[in-house]
């Protein structure tokens, strides 16, 4: 079942084909039969009847009559002669001939004696007036190369009297020669209806393709021209839903994001007045703990919020110096004490929301600095089709088994939620959301020799960025 084809089109032109080439073949294989039948009946039957009736009359005639019956009657392809002798059987002719006989028994009034002889070259030649009749190939007559196929039998039958009567007779041709106009007939229409089939489907099955290729990139791009509600009824239908679809999606989305400013403002107003109020508190030390706990809960809120509309900001997308966004994340880390070195460079610029990319390509650097024991490379690998950031540490790494599980919100491996170790559990989770809006992941592998392995790619777009601006159009920006 391997080699059958997967997609519709391919299934709906294979059953076609294969159903018209098999009824054709039915088809032929009855056709032939009938004209076999046909054959026998024409060429067998119709002639022993017509050859009995002459023996008959011969048999009933007296000599002169005889004479006159041989001269006026016509045999064809047959001839008759009464003055050959009775001869001796030779060779066992063949099932044709002796099926002949049989059927000119049964169509003799009386019975007489009979045999079927295969003519040999014993046997004396026609004489030039007496042979079968020969017409003009296009009056439907055998030409010479067909003639040489027949096979010539003598027939003789004792009449009454015991004159010997010889009828030459000619066999007719089997029907063993391929029908090869047939075939070719079959084939022409094999293939009409295997290009109409595909012409057919190939204009019903085209808008389910751009549906598959819409719903695909629908998570990355909301944004992208409704499909044409184009094709069968239910493919119409099918596309004007997802139309539909989209729209909802878009609107739950603005929606969403109207909800996220609001929860963000009014929820960091009280946190401005606890600051405010907390400056009369006298005793500092307190005063210290509550603003730690504000500052963290102010970031939290943060973290969460940016996790909630990572991927769907409404920054829009900018050519962004790779290099040099990588020199700024490094000089970041440094300033925190982290040691990092960079490696390899970026041959052009990527087509990329820029504050989003910071963020994802620094929280990575962030997790390897915090757990990774201080020591990070960070490389870029340019290719045709993509943009890889690796982020490498040499900490104890994540069991394979956990490697998914880090990147949902608020997980973190680390048992303890002490201040000291950071994170809220969201920085992997945004990173991901961030470059899984732009259509590329991360992914986290082993590092050879020790530690975690963070792979951040990002696709080299040629046409359009979620959000419909191009990349032409973002020239005189870069």
């Amino acid at each position: 079942m391997k080699l059958l084809p997967r997609s519709l089109f391919g299934q709906v032109v294979f059953a076609t084909v294969v159903a018209v080439v098999v009824s054709q073949l039915i088809g032929v294989w009855l056709m032939l039969n009938e004209r076999s039948r046909l054959a026998d009946r024409l060429w067998g039957d119709q002639a022993a009847e017509r050859v009995a009736g002459f023996i008959s009359a011969l048999d009933e005639a007296g000599s002169a009559e005889r004479l006159r019956i041989i001269g006026t009657t016509g045999l064809r392809p047959s001839h008759a002669s009464l003055e050959e002798p009775w001869r001796r059987p030779g060779d066992d002719p063949p099932a044709e001939a002796i099926s002949f006989l049989a059927k000119l028994r049964n169509g003799l009034p009386r019975p007489l004696e009979l045999q079927m002889l295969v003519m040999g070259p014993d046997w004396p030649p026609m004489l030039p007036a007496a042979r079968p009749f020969a017409a003009p190939a296009a009056a439907g007559v055998l030409d010479d190369s067909r003639r040489r196929r027949l096979r010539m039998v003598a027939v003789q039958a004792r009449l009454t009297d015991g004159t010997v009567l010889t009828l030459r007779h000619v066999l007719p041709p089997t029907l063993a020669e391929p029908p090869t106009h047939v075939l070719v007939g079959v084939a022409l229409l094999v293939a009409i209806v295997g290009g109409l089939t595909a012409w057919t489907v190939r204009r019903m099955t085209r808008p389910l393709g751009t549906l598959a290729r819409a719903a695909s990139g629908l998570a990355g791009n909301l944004d992208q021209p409704p499909l044409a509600v184009t094709g069968p009824a239910e493919v119409a239908t099918a596309a004007a839903s997802f139309n539909r679809m989209q729209q909802d999606l878009k609107r739950n989305l603005e929606t969403r994001s109207q909800a996220l400013a609001a929860v963000s403002h009014d929820l960091r107003l009280p946190i401005t007045r606890i600051r405010l109020r907390i400056e009369r508190l006298a005793d500092e030390a307190t005063r210290e703990a509550i603003e730690s706990d504000l500052v963290e809960m102010d970031r939290m809120i943060g973290d969460t919020l940016e996790f909630l509309r990572a991927g769907h900001s409404g920054e829009q997308p900018a050519r962004i110096d790779v290099n040099a966004l990588v020199e700024s994340v490094a000089e970041d880390m440094r300033a925190l004490g982290c040691s990092i070195e960079t490696h390899g460079q970026a041959s052009a610029p990527l087509l990329a929301r820029a504050q989003a990319v910071r963020r994802c390509l620094g929280n990575l650097v962030d997790n390897a600095r915090r757990y990774g024991g201080g020591s990070v490379d960070l490389t870029v690998r340019d290719e045709a089709d993509q943009l890889e950031f690796i982020v490498e540490d040499r900490g104890p790494g994540i069991p394979e088994s956990e490697r998914e599980r880090v990147f949902e919100p608020y997980v973190r491996l680390e048992a303890s939620r002490a201040r000291h170790t950071g994170g809220s559990g969201l920085g992997l989770a945004i990173a991901r959301a961030i470059a899984r809006g732009h259509g590329g992941d991360v992914a986290l592998e082993s590092r050879q020799g020790g530690g975690l392995r963070a792979v951040l790619k990002f696709p080299r777009r040629r046409g359009q960025f979620p959000g419909g601006l191009t990349a032409a159009g973002l020239g005189a920006r870069a």
